[in-house]
């Protein structure tokens, strides 16, 4: 057993040993399908804190052969599969975390010689029967592949960590020469069983694609059918909040939002987090900085500061997410900015739709933290600050105050003083009303009485009333009014009982001014 070849599963037991273990070893079947096939090298990217690290100390110990899993394993789902014993530490096992390696290093220059004379020791230690003539990693593979009839399994965990950090050239090209020395030989391949990268971010499309484009990926944008593996789906949730006795639907708009595949991904930390502390919270921001919003949403790329607002006022916007090198010097549009940010988990892509939004409430407060300091969302800041007396108003129907705040709002959804088009009026509600995303299900265009009703709030929380908006242009508040009450809209609110706000808003484009009415009805 050795730290880079042939580990034990200590680190796994610890995963298992802790109060909340959501057992993904389900995994390992689709993992033994891609064993000595042409698809065995898959690449797997994620957010921070979605769970990589402990899927790869699950790979490293059920196929190490530096251990005997068979009791850990045989309790876990995997262990009722008809080929769980087929596989089982059978493998020679190369485990590599590459950012302790990088954090961890005394010269970072030297960084991938030192990793490659650690795994060279390792190697002629654990098969010193072998003479080995050569000093080269593949050839060293290839050479107890050629005598002994073992393959290698190589886990690769934070791959992309040195593209991230962005290191010097000499760095990156000795990094590059390491993993084309591992991935790209043909000759080594059949001795490499399977290969397991992780990172944050895919595999960049330029300098390392001709190294790596051999890979298999799983991202945030389509992980098919690993989408469920890393990451808690909302069965999953479900069941951790029967357990602790939480709220699923409170959890779901903390931490939900990702749809890496066909199901819904919560933020693994977050969930945890939340059922040991017995309260809901933003943990993930805990263990980051918001500086990779600000980094980017300061940056001069045309349209990104509307989009930006749009989001943050709930909406999502269009995305291309086929243009981004994954690289940290490619940001050309505001696509490849939102693209960034989908991997790094503080945006969600929805690929039926190709648009991108804020998750969850979390992330959501992580926004509000960057732009809080960016001096070109000084005014937004501020809208987003008054939102809670401006819900308080509508409550009490001060309509001259909403009046006054969508008059702010509008400003920062169009690029000039007038809307060219409802999208943009509903726009400037959104951002006016922002801080009613911690007490509302907010839906646009909503199936309702006998048509559609603009702009639905529907309480979450106790003691609130529910509220109808309907919006028109060059008309009136009265007209938007009545036509809420002859549509009847109220009705799509089926299971709510209570005081309901209807909520009439026009705007006049020659006076650039709005005109609001409120009127309560009891349902």
């Amino acid at each position: 057993m050795g730290i880079y070849l042939n580990p034990g599963n200590e680190n796994f037991k610890r995963a298992l040993a802790a109060d909340i273990y959501v057992d993904k070893t389900q995994m390992l079947a689709v993992t033994n399908r891609f064993i000595d096939k042409a698809n065995n090298y898959v690449c797997i990217s994620r957010p921070r804190r979605f769970g990589k690290t402990i899927t790869g100390n699950m790979l490293a110990a059920y196929y190490s052969r530096g251990c005997d899993s068979k009791g850990i394993f045989s309790g876990l789902d995997i262990g009722r599969s008809p080929e769980f014993e087929k596989k089982l530490n059978a493998y020679n096992v190369i485990q590599i975390d590459m950012n302790s390696e990088y954090q961890n290093a005394e010269d970072h220059d030297q960084l991938i010689k030192t990793l490659l004379r650690k795994l060279k020791r390792e190697i002629r230690e654990q098969f010193a029967d072998i003479h080995f003539e050569e000093d080269i990693l593949a050839d060293m593979l290839l050479r107890v592949y050629t005598e002994t009839g073992q393959t290698f399994i190589i886990i690769l965990d934070e791959y992309d960590v040195l593209i991230r950090e962005q290191v010097g050239t000499r760095l990156f090209e000795e990094y590059m020469s390491f993993l084309n020395g591992l991935f790209k030989s043909n000759t080594l391949r059949p001795a490499v069983s399977l290969a397991y990268l992780t990172g944050i971010l895919p595999i960049v499309k330029d300098k390392v694609q001709s190294k790596l484009n051999n890979f298999k990926e799983y991202t945030i944008l389509n992980s098919r059918e690993l989408g469920t593996y890393i990451g808690f789906t909302a069965a999953e949730v479900r069941r951790l909040c029967e357990q602790n006795g939480m709220d699923f639907e409170e959890c779901r708009r903390w931490y939900d939002g990702y749809r890496p595949g066909e199901e819904e991904i919560y933020n693994p930390e977050s969930v945890i987090n939340s059922m040991e502390e017995k309260e809901y919270g933003s943990y993930w921001g805990q263990t980051s900085s918001y500086e990779a919003i600000s980094e980017r949403i300061r940056m001069n790329v045309t349209g990104l500061k509307e989009d930006v607002v749009r989001m943050l006022a709930g909406e999502r916007v269009e995305v291309n997410v086929t243009r981004f090198m994954n690289t940290m010097n490619s940001f050309k549009t505001k696509s490849d900015v939102f693209t960034y940010l989908i991997h790094l988990g503080y945006l969600a892509y929805d690929k039926k739709s190709g648009t991108c939004g804020i998750p969850n409430r979390e992330v959501r407060q992580e926004w509000l933290n960057a732009i809080e300091e960016e001096k070109e969302y000084e005014i937004t800041d501020q809208i987003v600050k008054e939102s809670r007396s401006l819900l308080e108003k509508t409550w009490e129907g001060d309509v001259h105050a909403v009046e006054k705040a969508l008059d702010e709002s509008h400003i920062h959804v169009t690029s000039n003083r007038s809307y060219n088009n409802e999208d943009a009026l509903q726009s400037a509600i959104y951002l006016a009303y922002i801080y009613a995303l911690n007490q509302y299900t907010v839906v646009r265009e909503m199936t309702a009485g006998r048509g559609f009703a603009d702009v639905v709030f529907i309480p979450f929380v106790p003691k609130i009333p529910a509220m109808v908006v309907e919006l028109k242009r060059n008309s009136s508040a009265e007209s938007a009014i009545k036509q809420i009450k002859e549509k009847r809209y109220f009705e799509s609110l089926s299971h709510y009982k209570g005081n309901l706000l209807f909520v009439g808003i026009d705007y006049d484009e020659k006076e650039k001014k709005h005109t609001c009415k409120i009127e309560s009805f009891m349902k």
